[in-house]
């Protein structure tokens, strides 16, 4: 292979790079305002191009010196774009292996506030994103991403917080929204004494990969819906187990279980 081809296969893959990246930025700002600025952004970029390509020096000179001001300008106006960005990013298989102890953290964090929950007479609905995105029934909540705590979670479902009928839900470490909507199972062959959260639980989980927790107002249970089934009377380390199960990970000390 010459010189001059190996430079070319190079700028051929220098070009994909680059295209992957505004599709994939492009993708995590569909359907949201900020897609008009990206839009502005990729015209002055194209334009830039064409004053190098046509050697116009004087608009060559001012969009040069604008160029810092432009990578501050980008990181302030996209940052919840890019925060999500990241937050997909670092949810990639190939890189999993390097966030377990936050999983972990997260996974302790959720079994422990719905034991808390359940001790207080409360109900809760908690909806954990996986392979198939949630994005439909986010919109319909209300935007929070914060931090999963146990403590946060159990103020949002106190009987005086304004969002504690819907449900939250989570990506990854962060509660992306709460007080969201979530579709009712219609499967006739479900008890008649299950309540609204079980029917919204196993709703989204006829539609989606996602895991859904539920903790009874009534009773007090603790239960999990997935793929469209219920388990329901979990306690502490069992739910703690079917999360690490589920989720694929693996937790020192814990030992997971089938959640079948």
């Amino acid at each position: 292979m010459s010189s001059y081809q190996f430079h070319i296969i190079v700028d051929i893959l220098d070009i994909l790079i680059v295209a992957f990246i505004f599709y994939r930025l492009y993708l995590s700002m569909k359907g949201t305002r900020a897609i008009q600025m990206f839009g502005g952004l990729f015209i002055l970029i194209i334009v830039s191009l064409i004053a190098r390509w046509l050697n116009l020096n004087a608009l060559n000179w001012m969009l040069g010196s604008l160029k810092t001001v432009w990578l501050i300008a980008f990181v302030i106006l996209f940052q919840p774009e890019l925060r999500k960005a990241l937050t997909k990013l670092g949810e990639n298989p190939v890189l999993r292996p390097f966030f377990k102890v936050e999983e972990s953290t997260t996974i302790n964090e959720i079994a422990k506030a719905c034991f808390q929950i359940s001790e207080r007479g409360l109900g809760a609905l908690i909806s954990i994103e996986r392979n198939i995105g949630l994005k439909n029934f986010i919109e319909t909540g209300t935007p929070l991403d914060a931090k999963v705590t146990d403590d946060l979670l159990v103020t949002l479902f106190t009987a005086n917080s304004p969002l504690h009928d819907g449900a939250v839900i989570i990506e990854g470490s962060r509660i992306v929204a709460a007080g969201c909507i979530l579709p009712l199972s219609q499967n006739p062959r479900l008890s008649q004494t299950i309540g609204t959260r079980h029917r919204a639980a196993i709703g989204l989980s006829e539609e989606t990969d996602s895991i859904n927790i539920i903790v009874s107002e009534e009773n007090g249970m603790v239960s999990i819906a997935i793929d469209g089934k219920l388990k329901r009377k979990l306690d502490v380390n069992t739910l703690r187990n079917d999360l690490v199960n589920l989720i694929g990970i693996k937790v020192e000390g814990v030992n997971p279980v089938s959640s079948s």
